[in-house]
């Protein structure tokens, strides 16, 4: 039986794709595990593999197509001992109505998708309440959404051993997120669903109702927007897939998590002494650079993995059928790039060395520009630091991107007249806000965990022990 490939969700974002390149060529054949096409999604280009051993047979979607709906059909596989020019054949006659319906499947999850973009200001929010209202419209998801779907059948992407598993349990197994390649849904992921994890509808469910909620608020039609201004008078800049995800789940977040919000003043005198002091000594390569170099932003990071690990109740992430408790700390630090967003993840920051931080930071911010991440760079955490201290602002809230249940928003470090002992000293102080869903990091414990920041900020000698 002919194995149809179809544009796969390579992100849990990914509406649509384009087609970057074409790595097999009709007739190649194909054995599984082979990299067969360049995708690029809205946040990097990736590489896609082939799942069925065969021959390629015909390519429905050429290299530089651009917008191709997730699950359109791509390519067409032959399996053994098939008649490669008839499949070729059928493929082109039977791929409208058979692919069709599927290019709406997608735009049910994306909405409510897991957020891998976000913005780092308040006033972004006008510009993406103006720029979701049409997407949002499209994209209200079903009750249950099915996860991507592999071949040509519309069967979900699952092991035979999982879905037997699943049905002996008596799983829906369309209900399972899949930790395989591409989403697959192996065996692990029915184990973990037997114990109520991993299962779709109770992270999807505060979803649903956020896009049904946003869209329930009518937004100024463009054409009413542009008759305010003279004709002539601005540029029409379309939206990228970036821009477009940015937008949702931004008015996501502000409409469906209440957010609160804690600021303090952090003495960052001893840190950038220290900062200074192990950059100096910092070991030299074989071209005579310095192997690494702290930034303030490194600090920033391993307190907040250090304070999660001190408040553990803090490092929560919400779901409508419980509160997910995360042993680990990881920190998903926002990097700007052109026309967006991306919030790379530092995993197990709590176990790292600053250096080893900075380092690897440097290395997600490079790729983040690039858009070279791969999705479980990106994608989790449970908290994040937004810094737009180098731009010279002093203080601002951030957004929470979902699902974290804190963002921690670093303002600059600057002199500041101080009090203490009743006389007037000057500090260097750094402003931070910290951003928490009130729903699982109320008042009393943000302010806890905030502290233990704190504290591990202006005693940064802590964290190298």
């Amino acid at each position: 039986m002919p194995i149809n490939i179809l544009m796969p969700a390579l992100s849990p974002t990914m509406e649509k794709g384009n087609l970057a390149k074409w790595l097999k060529k009709e007739g190649d054949t194909v054995k599984t595990g082979d990299v067969i096409a360049e995708i690029e999604t809205d946040k990097a280009t990736m590489e896609v593999e082939a799942i069925d051993e065969g021959t390629l047979a015909k390519i429905v979607v050429p290299e530089g197509t651009q917008d191709v709906p997730v699950n359109q059909l791509i390519a067409v596989i032959a399996g053994e001992g098939e008649d490669v020019k008839a499949v070729a054949a059928g493929a082109g006659s039977d791929a409208p109505k058979a692919e069709a319906p599927k290019a709406e499947a997608p735009k049910a999850e994306a909405a409510p998708a897991k957020a891998e973009d976000k913005g780092d200001d308040k006033d972004a929010a006008p510009e993406a309440a103006k720029a979701a209202s049409a997407a949002q419209q499209a994209a209200v998801p079903a009750p249950a959404a099915p996860p991507q779907t592999a071949g040509g059948e519309g069967r979900v992407f699952a092991s035979p051993l999982a879905r037997r598993m699943a049905k002996d349990a008596g799983i829906e197994i369309g209900r399972v997120q899949g930790s395989g390649p591409h989403g697959r849904i192996v065996a692990k992921d029915i184990e973990a669903a037997k114990s109520g994890q991993g299962l779709k509808p109770a992270a999807a469910a505060p979803a649903a109702g956020a896009t049904q909620a946003a869209t329930s608020i009518p937004a100024m039609a463009d054409d009413k927007i542009r008759a305010m201004f003279p004709e002539g008078s601005y540029e029409v800049v379309p939206h990228d897939g970036m821009r477009k995800i940015i937008a949702q789940r931004l008015t996501q977040s502000k409409q469906t998590i209440p957010h609160f919000y804690l600021t303090v003043d952090c003495n960052i005198g001893s840190l950038m002494a220290l900062r200074e002091q192990i950059n100096a000594g910092a070991p030299k390569d074989k071209d005579g650079k310095p192997t690494f170099k702290l930034s303030v932003n490194d600090f920033v990071i391993k307190a907040m993995a250090l304070a999660l690990q001190r408040v553990p109740d803090a490092n929560v992430t919400w779901t409508e059928g419980a509160m997910l408790k995360h042993k680990t700390s990881d920190v998903g630090v926002a990097v700007a790039i052109p026309g967006g967003l991306l919030t790379p993840v530092v995993r197990n920051a709590e176990q790292k060395t600053l250096s080893a931080i900075s380092n690897e930071m440097k290395d997600l911010a490079a790729r983040a520009r690039n858009r070279r991440l791969k999705p479980e760079e990106y994608q989790g955490g449970s908290t994040a630091v937004s810094n737009l201290g180098m731009f010279g602002i002093r203080e601002f809230s951030a957004v929470i991107n979902p699902p974290h249940a804190t963002i921690l928003a670093v303002g600059a470090g600057e002199e500041r007249a101080v009090v203490k002992d009743g006389k007037i000293e000057i500090a260097n102080m750094m402003t931070v806000t910290l951003s928490t869903d009130h729903r699982a990091v109320d008042g009393a414990l943000g302010a806890e965990f905030i502290s233990a920041f704190r504290t591990l900020i202006e005693n940064p000698m802590s964290m190298l022990v």
